[in-house]
């Protein structure tokens, strides 16, 4: 995002690198969900697929920018630091994938690079392992091809927004070919004090040894440093009320910056019998320093708000290797395409925060709520329950998935993932070592009946786990160590109906169930023993559509209506039956773009969502009489104009939220909310060479 946790802000002078309207907004296939290339209609799984030609046209830099007309998603304000979607009620920092490995590091991620961005909603650990317990976020990053492509972006706007970006694409000769893909950005934000500052470069190699196989290699160093904005308050069950500018804490105190190298391979070969071996490797590491002066609770008499203060420092090395092999053949008059694969890979991870201390050796200070900054020195050093800790974790998983073609209209996929999945965990405060090691077995079965070939009817079933050490892998404990991972089993059917030969639109309903959750012991009443049980579900309907009306009438967005709840008591104030947290019932997107003629067009856009509660639901105490915090429901609109000057050369400009609506998008707690931005105006000049 451009200066803070927040949906973009920025006004932008955009110039871009190639036109692909051509690919339009409809993709019909993806080689993601079941490692193979499976047409959308035909994968039992609710899918969407942000392509690049959307995310040009609404200007799109960020994973939150993305998916903000996806159904069923939304974003956490992570803290300012990160990236945190929810995805049918499950929160998540770790599930994010770069073409189909692991990138589970917190930081901010840039499209720079990526030619589209998938979401998958529902558990798919068969194919992904660990974690994807909601669902998950994948990229597909640009390669180098044999295609010529000389092009180059440079973005001003207001806040001080200056960004520039190159795609460049040189094929060498017949058999190999080179693209270099760059950016930096140094922006300000409408959020007093907040700055960003990031740059990348990804250059990658395409070689083609012989007609059946393909060889590539990248490289991407990523930077990125920006305030930590934690967002404003809350007074009384709402957002306190306060200029959506204003910064709660010490701005120039919490700098956040991360650090990304990483390096990738892959070499695919088609035998002559049909036969495809795949081979992916990626390695990764990644420095993060985040540090934040940031807001707490407001006092009884709404004149005063408590700042506190803390800095964290994590390093991980990751290392992943996928091999698959993929046949496909005939028994009978069954057609199969047969999936057998291998993961290997391990990530080291160190983990050192500290407390801020202001003067007077406390932790925490009151400000005016009228002016809820401070200037007060702090120092930073551990307190009793700071973390030192390192981790090492291994997996080694055996993967295997058969699609079946039973009759023309009659399909059955099937497959079953074994993760063995370590980790040893160390205090380094105390000298405490803690070993988990779990043995997961993730199914998933899915039928497809397809009445006509461009409908189809769908039914799946799938199991994924979250193990003890969490999304960071940092989040083992004596207590816990020994407890079974989470299990999330989730139950959908749905259809998908490609309607015209550029337009699909989907409808699912599901029931995702997470259990073995830590809960109150209901036969103590003490209220301090707990136990293994059903703790959550969310169910919910999920209607998307995406492609052209007409030729000239280009569509994205949806409907989704989640209702997320807890099933068991987890704490004395969070009972049976408590709302989750940061999911709204009822979310509404469309963007539309519609062109007049050759030379212009015009879109709209328009979200839509209802009022959710900015953590879980509570009950109130004697201490606690406002323990849930709503953040109202809004609308907004969002618009543009575009004009093709030449085949290689376009204009737009882009508005975001043109009726200047005052909303809040997100939170981290109830006294973390993020205001969302005032209204925005883009204007961009697309060039390619």
């Amino acid at each position: 995002m451009h200066a803070q946790s927040v949906e973009p802000v920025l006004p932008a002078v955009v110039v871009t690198a190639g036109d692909q309207r051509d690919t339009g907004y409809n993709a019909r296939a993806t080689s993601t969900a079941t490692r193979t290339d499976t047409p959308l209609r035909d994968t039992p799984q609710s899918i969407s697929v942000v392509t690049a030609a959307e995310m040009r046209d609404r200007s799109v830099q960020n994973i939150a920018e993305a998916v903000r007309y996806v159904p069923g998603v939304s974003f956490a304000q992570g803290e300012g630091n990160r990236e945190t979607p929810i995805i049918r009620g499950i929160s998540s920092t770790g599930d994010f994938f770069i073409d189909g490995i692991r990138d589970d590091v917190q930081y901010y991620r840039d499209l720079y690079n990526i030619e589209a961005v998938e979401v998958f909603r529902g558990p798919n650990a068969m194919i992904f392992g660990r974690g994807a317990t909601g669902g998950l976020i994948n990229r597909i990053g640009k390669q180098a091809n044999w295609q010529p492509l000389y092009g180059a972006s440079l973005t001003l706007g207001s806040h001080d927004n200056r960004r520039v970006t190159a795609d460049i694409n040189q094929p060498i000769n017949d058999v190999a070919a080179v693209r270099i893909t760059g950016m930096y950005e140094n922006s300000d934000s409408y959020r007093d004090g907040v700055t960003l500052e990031r740059s990348g470069i990804n250059p990658t190699l395409s070689w083609r040894p012989s007609s059946k196989t393909l060889v590539t290699a990248g490289y991407e160093h990523f930077k990125d440093d920006r305030i930590a904005d934690r967002g404003i308050s809350s007074y009384r069950g709402a957002p306190v009320g306060t200029d959506r500018s204003t910064f709660f804490g010490n701005a120039k105190g919490s700098p956040t910056g991360t650090e990304l190298d990483a390096v990738s391979a892959s070499i695919e070969h088609q035998f002559d019998n049909g036969l495809v071996l795949r081979n992916r490797t990626r390695w990764s590491t990644q420095d993060k320093f985040y540090q934040n002066v940031f807001p707490g609770a407001v006092n009884a008499a709404g004149t005063r708000v408590a700042i506190s203060a803390y800095n964290n420092a994590t390093s991980r090395d990751s290392l992943f290797n996928q091999t698959d092999v993929i046949a496909d053949f005939q028994t009978g008059p069954v057609r199969h395409k047969l999936l057998v694969g291998m993961e290997l890979g391990k990530q080291d991870t160190t983990n050192f925060r500290k407390t801020g201390y202001f003067p007077g050796n406390v932790t925490s200070v009151n400000v005016p709520l009228s002016d809820p900054t401070t200037n007060l020195p702090v120092t930073y050093r551990q307190s009793a329950s700071d973390a030192d800790n390192s981790s090492k974790s291994t997996v080694s998983a055996l993967y295997v998935q058969d699609q079946l073609e039973l009759t023309p209209q009659f399909f059955v996929i099937g497959g079953l993932r074994y993760d063995r999945f370590e980790v040893d965990f160390r205090n380094n405060r105390n000298g405490q070592t803690i070993n988990a090691d779990d043995h997961l077995m993730s199914p998933r079965v899915g039928v497809i009946y397809k009445p006509v070939p461009a409908a189809s009817i769908y039914a799946n079933y799938s199991i994924a786990y979250q193990p003890r050490a969490g999304d960071q892998l940092s989040s083992l404990s004596v207590t816990n160590a020994t407890l079974k991972p989470e299990k999330f089993k989730n139950y959908e059917v749905g259809v998908k109906w490609d309607m015209a030969s550029n337009l699909t639109g989907s409808l699912a309903l599901y029931q995702l169930d997470r259990t073995n959750v830590i809960v109150l012991d209901p036969t103590d009443p003490t209220n301090t023993r707990t136990m293994l049980a059903d703790g959550q579900r969310s169910k919910g309907i999920e209607i998307g559509l995406a492609g052209n009306l007409t030729s000239a009438w280009s569509v994205s967005g949806g409907y989704s209506y989640v209702d997320a709840k807890m099933l068991a008591d987890t704490s004395a104030t969070i009972r049976d039956g408590a709302e989750l947290g940061q999911v709204p019932s009822h979310t509404f997107t469309l963007w539309n773009r519609y062109d007049f003629s050759p030379m212009w067009g015009a879109g709209v856009g328009v979200i839509h969502r209802t009022k959710m509660l900015a953590s879980t639901e509570q009950v109130a105490t004697a201490s606690n009489a406002y323990p849930n915090v709503t953040l109202p429901g809004y609308t907004r609109v969002d618009a543009a104009v575009f004009l093709t000057l030449s085949k290689s050369l376009s204009a737009q400009l882009n508005v975001e939220n043109l009726f200047d609506k005052k909303y809040y998008i997100n939170a981290n707690s109830n006294t973390n909310i993020t205001p969302g931005a005032p209204r925005t105006f883009r204007v961009s000049l697309n060039a390619a060479f």
